[in-house]
Protein backbone atom coordinates (compact mmCIF):
# COMPACT_ATOMS: atom_id res chain seq x y z
CA UNK A 1 0.00 0.00 0.00
CA UNK A 2 1.09 3.68 -0.82
CA UNK A 3 2.79 4.94 2.03
CA UNK A 4 2.31 9.17 2.45
CA UNK A 5 3.07 12.43 4.77
CA UNK A 6 0.29 14.49 5.48
CA UNK A 7 2.73 17.70 6.56
CA UNK A 8 0.36 20.01 8.51
CA UNK A 9 1.25 23.52 7.11
CA UNK A 10 1.08 26.14 9.59
CA UNK A 11 1.56 25.85 14.02
CA UNK A 12 -1.87 27.16 14.87
CA UNK A 13 -3.34 24.35 17.64
CA UNK A 14 -6.80 25.02 15.53
CA UNK A 15 -6.50 24.68 11.64
CA UNK A 16 -8.64 23.53 9.10
CA UNK A 17 -6.18 22.17 6.96
CA UNK A 18 -5.34 19.66 9.68
CA UNK A 19 -8.79 19.10 9.33
CA UNK A 20 -8.78 18.55 6.00
CA UNK A 21 -5.99 16.39 5.65
CA UNK A 22 -7.43 14.61 8.81
CA UNK A 23 -10.23 13.97 6.41
CA UNK A 24 -8.11 12.86 3.61
CA UNK A 25 -6.31 10.37 6.30
CA UNK A 26 -9.70 8.42 6.51
CA UNK A 27 -11.77 8.80 3.43
CA UNK A 28 -8.46 7.31 1.98
CA UNK A 29 -7.87 4.70 4.16
CA UNK A 30 -8.23 1.78 1.52
CA UNK A 31 -5.84 2.88 -0.27
CA UNK A 32 -3.08 4.84 1.40
CA UNK A 33 -1.86 4.77 4.84
CA UNK A 34 -1.13 8.27 5.73
CA UNK A 35 0.84 9.79 8.49
CA UNK A 36 -0.08 13.35 10.16
CA UNK A 37 2.43 15.04 10.99
CA UNK A 38 3.32 18.10 12.57
CA UNK A 39 5.71 21.57 12.13
CA UNK A 40 4.77 23.23 15.80
CA UNK A 41 6.79 21.74 17.80
CA UNK A 42 10.32 22.69 15.48
CA UNK A 43 12.75 25.33 16.77
CA UNK A 44 13.43 28.05 14.86
CA UNK A 45 15.88 28.17 11.76
CA UNK A 46 18.99 29.38 12.69
CA UNK A 47 21.68 28.04 10.39
CA UNK A 48 24.01 26.64 12.85
CA UNK A 49 27.76 26.45 11.20
CA UNK A 50 28.32 22.84 12.29
CA UNK A 51 25.08 22.06 10.50
CA UNK A 52 23.55 20.28 13.59
CA UNK A 53 19.94 19.05 12.76
CA UNK A 54 17.39 18.96 15.55
CA UNK A 55 16.39 15.59 16.87
CA UNK A 56 12.48 16.97 15.63
CA UNK A 57 13.71 17.96 12.23
CA UNK A 58 16.06 14.94 12.03
CA UNK A 59 12.68 12.31 12.75
CA UNK A 60 9.72 14.38 10.33
CA UNK A 61 13.20 14.26 7.96
CA UNK A 62 13.14 10.38 8.25
CA UNK A 63 9.50 10.37 8.18
CA UNK A 64 9.46 12.31 4.41
CA UNK A 65 12.56 9.94 3.63
CA UNK A 66 10.81 6.93 3.61
CA UNK A 67 7.73 7.77 2.81
CA UNK A 68 5.98 7.20 -1.31
CA UNK A 69 4.88 10.67 -1.11
CA UNK A 70 3.82 14.07 0.77
CA UNK A 71 0.88 15.97 0.85
CA UNK A 72 1.08 19.51 2.10
CA UNK A 73 -2.05 21.84 3.65
CA UNK A 74 -1.24 25.14 3.67
CA UNK A 75 -2.85 28.07 5.01
CA UNK A 76 -2.98 31.86 3.08
CA UNK A 77 -1.32 34.58 5.11
CA UNK A 78 -0.33 38.23 3.89
CA UNK A 79 -0.44 36.44 0.07
CA UNK A 80 1.94 33.37 1.33
CA UNK A 81 2.31 30.50 3.24
CA UNK A 82 2.69 30.59 7.09
CA UNK A 83 6.40 31.46 8.61
CA UNK A 84 6.34 28.27 10.48
CA UNK A 85 6.24 26.48 7.17
CA UNK A 86 9.03 28.42 5.52
CA UNK A 87 10.79 27.43 8.22
CA UNK A 88 10.34 23.64 8.65
CA UNK A 89 11.13 23.55 5.10
CA UNK A 90 14.72 25.60 5.81
CA UNK A 91 15.40 23.11 8.27
CA UNK A 92 14.75 20.05 6.01
CA UNK A 93 17.16 21.39 3.10
CA UNK A 94 19.67 22.25 5.66
CA UNK A 95 21.80 19.51 5.33
CA UNK A 96 19.32 17.12 4.70
CA UNK A 97 17.58 16.52 1.26
CA UNK A 98 14.77 14.45 1.91
CA UNK A 99 11.95 16.03 -0.70
CA UNK A 100 14.69 15.53 -3.36
CA UNK A 101 12.65 13.91 -6.27
CA UNK A 102 9.99 13.56 -3.83
CA UNK A 103 6.59 13.25 -5.00
CA UNK A 104 4.28 16.02 -3.29
CA UNK A 105 0.53 16.95 -3.54
CA UNK A 106 -0.13 20.96 -2.61
CA UNK A 107 -4.03 21.66 -1.02
CA UNK A 108 -5.43 24.49 1.24
CA UNK A 109 -7.55 25.90 2.90
CA UNK A 110 -8.65 29.53 4.22
CA UNK A 111 -11.79 31.23 5.58
CA UNK A 112 -11.81 33.23 2.97
CA UNK A 113 -13.41 32.57 -0.87
CA UNK A 114 -9.56 32.16 -2.38
CA UNK A 115 -8.82 28.89 -1.28
CA UNK A 116 -4.98 29.47 -0.25
CA UNK A 117 -4.67 29.75 -4.16
CA UNK A 118 -0.92 32.24 -3.37
CA UNK A 119 0.00 30.63 -1.23
CA UNK A 120 -0.38 27.39 -2.84
CA UNK A 121 2.12 28.98 -6.00
CA UNK A 122 4.45 29.98 -3.28
CA UNK A 123 5.10 26.98 -2.13
CA UNK A 124 5.41 25.44 -5.23
CA UNK A 125 8.06 28.18 -5.83
CA UNK A 126 9.57 27.48 -2.56
CA UNK A 127 9.44 23.33 -3.40
CA UNK A 128 11.62 23.96 -6.92
CA UNK A 129 14.27 25.52 -5.04
CA UNK A 130 17.85 24.11 -5.32
CA UNK A 131 18.26 22.10 -2.01
CA UNK A 132 14.47 21.41 -2.19
CA UNK A 133 13.80 19.71 -5.81
CA UNK A 134 10.86 18.13 -5.03
CA UNK A 135 8.53 17.09 -7.86
CA UNK A 136 5.35 18.66 -7.31
CA UNK A 137 2.33 17.19 -9.00
CA UNK A 138 1.19 19.59 -12.05
CA UNK A 139 -2.38 21.08 -12.46
CA UNK A 140 -3.46 19.70 -8.77
CA UNK A 141 -4.68 22.70 -7.03
CA UNK A 142 -7.13 21.58 -4.21
CA UNK A 143 -8.70 25.19 -2.89
CA UNK A 144 -11.13 24.88 0.17
CA UNK A 145 -12.44 28.03 0.36
CA UNK A 146 -14.87 29.06 3.49
CA UNK A 147 -13.40 26.57 5.46
CA UNK A 148 -14.48 27.17 8.34
CA UNK A 149 -17.98 26.36 7.08
CA UNK A 150 -16.49 22.90 4.96
CA UNK A 151 -16.77 20.23 7.68
CA UNK A 152 -19.14 18.37 9.94
CA UNK A 153 -19.20 18.17 13.06
CA UNK A 154 -17.76 14.65 12.46
CA UNK A 155 -14.86 16.45 10.28
CA UNK A 156 -16.17 15.46 6.90
CA UNK A 157 -16.32 17.75 3.96
CA UNK A 158 -20.14 18.90 2.90
CA UNK A 159 -19.79 19.75 -0.05
CA UNK A 160 -19.80 16.59 -2.36
CA UNK A 161 -18.39 18.48 -5.26
CA UNK A 162 -15.00 18.99 -3.25
CA UNK A 163 -15.27 15.50 -2.53
CA UNK A 164 -15.31 14.89 -5.92
CA UNK A 165 -12.88 16.70 -7.06
CA UNK A 166 -10.35 15.78 -4.16
CA UNK A 167 -10.63 11.98 -5.03
CA UNK A 168 -9.92 12.58 -8.98
CA UNK A 169 -7.34 14.60 -7.58
CA UNK A 170 -6.12 11.49 -4.91
CA UNK A 171 -6.07 9.03 -7.45
CA UNK A 172 -4.29 11.23 -10.15
CA UNK A 173 -1.66 11.57 -7.15
CA UNK A 174 -0.95 7.58 -6.95
CA UNK A 175 -0.30 7.10 -10.38
CA UNK A 176 2.12 10.25 -10.37
CA UNK A 177 3.72 8.35 -7.44
CA UNK A 178 3.81 5.24 -9.76
CA UNK A 179 5.08 7.58 -12.48
CA UNK A 180 7.92 9.61 -10.16
CA UNK A 181 8.85 5.77 -9.13
CA UNK A 182 10.32 4.98 -12.29
CA UNK A 183 11.94 8.59 -13.03
CA UNK A 184 14.40 7.72 -10.80
CA UNK A 185 17.91 7.13 -12.86
CA UNK A 186 19.33 10.88 -11.89
CA UNK A 187 18.55 10.80 -8.56
CA UNK A 188 21.49 10.53 -6.43
CA UNK A 189 23.00 12.91 -8.77
CA UNK A 190 20.03 15.28 -7.91
CA UNK A 191 20.86 14.53 -4.00
CA UNK A 192 24.39 15.70 -4.91
CA UNK A 193 24.08 18.56 -6.70
CA UNK A 194 21.48 19.52 -3.52
CA UNK A 195 24.02 18.40 -0.94
CA UNK A 196 26.58 20.90 -3.03
CA UNK A 197 24.58 23.71 -4.11
CA UNK A 198 25.60 27.02 -2.71
CA UNK A 199 24.66 30.61 -3.38
CA UNK A 200 27.50 31.54 -2.64
CA UNK A 201 28.66 30.06 -5.74
CA UNK A 202 26.20 31.11 -7.90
Amino acid sequence: MTTLIGLVGTNSDYSTNRKLLQFIQRHFTEKSEMEIVEIRDLPLFNKPQDKTIPEAVQLLADKIEAADGVIISTPEYDHSVPASLINALNWLSYGIYPFVDKPVMITGASYGTLGSSRAQLHLRQILDAPELRARIMPSSEFLLSHSLQAFTDENTLIDNEQIEKLEGLFEDFLKFINITAQLNHAHDLNKREAENFSWERV
